[in-house]
């Protein structure tokens, strides 16, 4: 029996692209039975922002480990957006991450985002994807300042939900 390589990685794109597919159908189905044992008094939005925060506080926490300081505060930072990125990669979206025009100012742009489709695919109002987007985002950023005792915000200035395109976010230091 003969290994193709070629036939190997074809595979193994399939099953990553199904496995992604799956992620954002499970998401939704699990919205969908949250919403019905809830009930009619239970708004649809809260649901998912709740959801959104208990997943950014998850994903906040997992990356503590990764992220190190010892490099400098605006290296520290590239990698927080490059970790932020990832995860959305990881779900099937296209992302990349740049210098800002100011220090400590990194700005991340999704090309390509599956969860917009997913959303639609499930009747869902697109405010309400990049609501949640955000929260999780907003979430992420929570405990990471706490942790490495910085104040940086996340401030989406695009958002292909809003037919703009892409979607863009400022992560910047505080300058309060």
């Amino acid at each position: 029996m003969s290994f193709s390589a070629e036939k190997e990685i074809t595979k193994l794109w399939k099953n990553l692209h199904a496995a992604q597919d799956e992620i954002g159908k499970t998401y939704y189905r699990w919205r969908e039975a949250a919403l019905q044992l809830a009930g009619s008094d239970v708004k649809p939005l809260d649901v998912s922002l709740k959801t959104a925060e208990i997943m950014g506080m998850e994903i906040g926490k997992s990356l503590l480990p990764r992220l190190n300081w010892l490099k400098g505060e605006e290296v520290w930072l590239m990698n927080l957006a490059k970790n932020i990125a990832g995860n959305w990669i990881n779900h099937g979206a296209i992302v990349d991450v740049e210098n800002g025009e100011n220090p400590f100012e990194v700005l991340i742009k999704w090309k390509r985002c599956p969860w917009p489709t997913f959303a639609k695919e499930y009747g869902v109002d697109m405010e309400e994807d990049v609501l949640c987007c955000d929260r999780i985002l907003q979430t992420i950023l929570k405990d990471v300042n706490e942790f490495f005792n910085t104040d940086y915000t996340i401030e989406t200035l695009k958002a292909i939900p809003r037919g703009e395109g892409e979607c863009l976010r400022r992560l910047s230091k505080n300058n309060k």
